[in-house]
């Protein structure tokens, strides 16, 4: 079946209309874009946006308030928009928001936001969910994100640009994941992750510099090796954030992107248990 929206307005757009399964279950109060495929077996609520070019391949289920913007390609069992599993949520009209180009493999869930934030689960663009993970209620994550097989984000997480989550990883409600940053398989993210480490353990703990990820990223040489010794100062010399400035500074590597793992790490061992978004649960 295809199906046009209010979106169409010209002889090309009605070449591109949202192609339908007819064993799909799609309310009509639903907004589907042109080019939008919605494979056998779906079901989308009355309350979706769905973006142009994007493809539910089959038995997905988008319910609540849930918008999924252009070229995305979600695959079957994945649920987005269910209710928050928070006991404390009584039916606000919170949503899930997911930008444009990402991939959401089989058995994903992600949950709708709480009225304890913004109200807002979101995702951002370029991002790479495998199959049977789930994010939670209120997380926030960047862009170009992967997040492999199995993977579990509580509630309140906020993942950064460009980090990378291993398999069966276990991330801790309001714990923040940094850019750059590789979170080794199995591992159990109790406290943040700085931003260009890379961790493991369980509980985890920065082992080195990501630096595969900021060579294939294009970093200069000599941003890499004044990272280096910043984490040297921080996890191997136990140098507290204010000396390790001190010291980078002297020796002419305060640069921009050390500065801010020391903004980070400042703002870690400023909240409880070793996460600085934790004051945000006790407001």
């Amino acid at each position: 079946m295809e199906v046009t929206s209010k979106a169409v307005t010209n002889d090309r757009d009605v070449a591109m209309a949202a192609s339908i399964d007819p064993r799909a279950a799609v309310d009509p109060r639903a907004e589907i874009e042109p080019g939008v495929e919605i494979g056998p077996f779906c079901v989308v609520g009355p309350d979706v946006s769905i973006g142009r070019g994007t493809k539910l391949e089959g038995n997905v289920t988008l319910m609540g308030r849930v918008t999924i913007g252009n070229h995305n390609r979600v695959y079957p069992g994945v649920v987005i928009g269910g209710a928050p599993q928070d006991i404390t949520y009584q039916g606000e009209n919170t949503e899930v928001v997911i930008g444009d180009h990402n991939v959401i493999r089989e058995a994903v869930t992600i949950n709708r936001g709480t009225a304890k934030e913004e109200g807002i689960t979101s995702v951002g663009d370029h991002c790479y969910i495998m199959a049977c993970g789930h994010i939670a209620h209120d997380c926030r994550l960047g862009d170009r994100i992967i997040i492999a097989n199995g993977s579990m984000l509580g509630g309140h997480v906020h993942v950064h640009n460009d980090a990378t989550l291993s398999g069966v990883v276990a991330v801790h409600h309001f714990a923040t994941i940094g850019s750059y940053s590789f979170v080794s398989g199995m591992s159990r993210v109790i406290q943040d992750v700085p931003p260009f480490m890379l961790v493991e353990g369980q509980p985890t703990r920065p082992r080195c510099v990501n630096i595969v990820a900021l060579k294939r990223n294009d970093f200069p040489l000599d941003t890499i090796r004044a990272l280096t010794e910043a984490y040297k100062l921080l996890y191997r010399g136990k140098v507290n954030v204010d000396d390790a400035r001190e010291i980078l500074r002297t020796n002419g590597q305060l640069v921009p992107t050390v500065n801010h793992l020391l903004s980070f790490v400042d703002d870690q061992r400023e909240g409880r248990y070793g996460r600085g978004r934790e004051r945000r649960r006790a407001a």
